[in-house]
């Protein structure tokens, strides 16, 4: 008789994986036996007890007050944060006129040269093409203002970035320490830093500017640091061997040889930052963000179309040639560049000449109108009395009655302490005890900050919205992996869905669904929709051919192979779009705040309206929980490399 022992494959793996998740839940169960019964008798059920809470409104409102009155007199912001905002303003007005002073044609000469000198022609005529259309758009103006934020924003980003991956690159204690803040700078939504730089710097590019270095400086920091510690250790030793200082080390070998994640960090610093330079609108920022937010304020599609169209080709140009300069493809010498901004200095003489600095009024096209009629048509036909299918109306009132409200409801009515149960053994299962009492913590403390209504609101949408994004996505991601003509199909579309800023997701959503929480989840499950679909079909492709070539030898047809083999074998992977879809369906679900998706959104947007330090901080330290929380319930950990999982 055969006796099943350790070395036994596919046996004892399953039976260990079971019995330790048992296990896990057998002592969670044990814990609440005895805490629920004392949380009872002291605090009851039902919503977080009002004894739990602490009440910020006081010290924050007199923090607030504070500010405001020594911002023009204190020591801390006239000699040194002062002088931040000065030249933060004296550089972004610099670009601003250098642009304006090259023309239209001379910016529209250098963005098509530099593109050609990087990655070829056909980028070149793209890129001529994208700032052509801004001006087409009548939209020139403010496309130089959101480029010179830009500009600013994105230098200091990368040098602020690059600074703290050094360092965390270059020795451990700094790297564990960085790496909790750059995960809450990175958890934390574009939204939600707005308020604290308002208050510091008041309305206006200071604050757009600083908020948007906050946001996008991470990725900077993450790849410089993943660069440094990933450099070739031969080549380490050699430049040793001939007895290299630690600098010469540094900048003739380590900077180098971590190139390619440089110049990817630079490259998502500035799709980062755009995103960041628009949503800063809110603030005084301008640009093409202020008329989108303008014109959203104000249900005008057509007007936010128009302002949408070119930061989406602003994205898609930065995003092109920047991963083209990382692929390295198109090596130029400095000869070549020197003709080429030699040609773009001509141009721009010749249109200063010419009096043609500016885009001609005869050369715009109205959009906004037709758009409008196009909306307006839509309305009157397609929100309501489709035959069959009924209307995209019908459709939102429908979800948030069928799924939106139970969801809410449910978790509203559950007791306080069974949430934070659900949450432990979440984490527990997936993660460590250190996970889960981690993702507890953050579960109580937006409790503890009084907003646990809101907060459950804003995650029955996150989790309406991840659910549909995981159908959509992973359905979408397995026909991509099994088809090289749907992956080619489908490339471009996610290309540009990625690289479009979050606040222009908005707009469609806004012309077929109106205002409310659905189309705030419609916006999030279109923006995190990309990253599930090219997670998902990843990893379903570095399955191992051999497990799929026995599965079929077996007889197994297409669909019992995805999901007997390539689905349960691209497990990490799965989670792994889990996670992507969590962190970026939250980002756009507190945006949502701005087109009636309530919740914390709600707050972020009333205390930035309003300057209630209060309220809008609250909501984003609850926000940075939510997300921190929903981070590590769908994070898996390596119980390999952890202790006590």
């Amino acid at each position: 008789m055969a006796t099943v022992t350790a070395s036994t494959p596919g046996v004892l793996p399953g039976g260990l994986l079971r019995h330790r998740a048992v296990h896990k839940l057998l002592l969670l169960a044990l814990a609440a036996a005895i805490l629920v019964p004392l949380a009872n008798s002291r605090w009851a059920s039902g919503t977080w007890p009002d004894a739990l809470t602490v009440d910020l409104t006081t010290p924050l409102t007199t923090t607030s007050d504070w500010i405001i009155d020594n911002r023009d007199s204190h020591p801390l912001f006239l000699y040194f944060l002062g002088h931040v905002s000065n030249a933060v303003v004296l550089g972004v007005r610099a670009v601003y006129l250098v642009l304006l002073a090259a023309g239209w044609a001379g910016v529209t000469a250098l963005g098509a040269l530099v593109a050609w000198r990087v990655a070829g022609p056909k980028l070149a005529l793209g890129t001529a093409a994208a700032f052509l259309t801004c001006g087409a758009l009548g939209m020139w103006v403010p496309t130089m203002q959101t480029l010179a934020l830009m500009v600013v924003a994105v230098l200091a980003s990368v040098v602020v970035g690059a600074l703290l991956g050094l360092a965390s690159g270059l020795s451990d204690r700094l790297d564990r320490a960085l790496r909790p803040v750059l995960d809450t700078m990175q958890v934390l939504p574009a939204f939600a830093y707005l308020l604290p730089v308002v208050l510091i710097f008041g309305i206006g590019v200071p604050a757009a500017v600083l908020a948007t270095v906050v946001y996008a400086a991470p990725p900077m920091a993450r790849l410089t640091a993943l660069g440094l510690r990933g450099a070739d250790k031969e080549v380490l030793e050699a430049v040793d061997s001939l007895g290299a200082t630690a600098r010469q080390r540094l900048l003739t070998a380590r900077i180098p040889l971590a190139r390619k994640e440089l110049l990817l960090g630079v490259n998502q610093t500035i799709m980062m930052a755009l995103s960041m330079a628009v949503i800063a609108s809110v603030i005084g920022a301008g640009g093409l963000g202020d008329r989108v937010y303008q014109a959203l304020a104000s249900v005008d599609v057509g007007a936010a179309l128009a302002a949408g169209v070119p930061i989406v080709l602003l994205a898609v140009v930065l995003d092109r040639v920047t991963a083209a300069a990382g692929d390295g493809t198109e090596r130029t010498g400095r000869a070549a560049w020197a003709y080429a901004l030699a040609a773009a200095l001509a141009v721009a003489v010749a249109g200063r000449l010419l009096g043609r600095l500016d885009w001609p009024d005869a050369w715009v096209l109205n959009i906004a109108e037709p758009v409008n009629r196009a909306v307006d048509w839509m309305t009157a036909h397609l929100y309501s009395g489709v035959p069959v299918i009924g209307g995209t109306a019908e459709w939102a009132g429908r979800f948030t009655i069928w799924v939106l409200d139970p969801v809410r409801d449910g978790l509203q009515g559950l007791p306080w302490w069974a949430v934070l149960l659900v949450v432990a053994a979440l984490a527990w299962l997936i993660g460590t005890w250190r996970t889960a009492l981690t993702a507890t913590l953050a579960m109580a403390a937006i409790g503890v900050l009084g907003v646990w209504e809101p907060s459950l609101d804003t995650l029955s949408q996150v989790l309406a919205a991840v659910a549909v994004t995981l159908v959509l996505g992973v359905a979408t991601g397995a026909a991509a992996a099994r088809s090289d003509r749907v992956e080619r199909a489908l490339r471009p579309v996610l290309d540009v869905f990625q690289t479009m800023p979050q606040f222009v997701y908005l707009i469609p959503v806004v012309a077929l669904f109106g205002v409310g929480r659905a189309p705030a989840v419609a916006a999030a499950v279109v923006y995190a929709l990309p990253a599930v679909v090219r997670i998902t079909a990843q990893g379903l492709r570095q399955v191992d051919p051999a497990a799929l070539e026995s599965a079929r030898s077996l007889g197994a047809t297409p669909a019992q192979q995805l999901w007997q083999v390539q689905l349960p074998l691209a497990r990490r992977s799965l989670l792994l779009a889990v996670n992507q879809g969590v962190v970026l369906v939250l980002a756009v679900v507190i945006i949502g705040g701005l087109v009636g998706g309530g919740a914390l959104g709600y707050d972020v947007v009333f205390g930035l309206a309003k300057g209630d330090l209060a309220t809008g901080l609250v909501a984003g330290a609850a926000i940075v929980c939510l997300g921190l929380m929903l981070d590590r319930v769908t994070q898996p950990t390596d119980r390999r490399t952890k202790k006590g999982a």
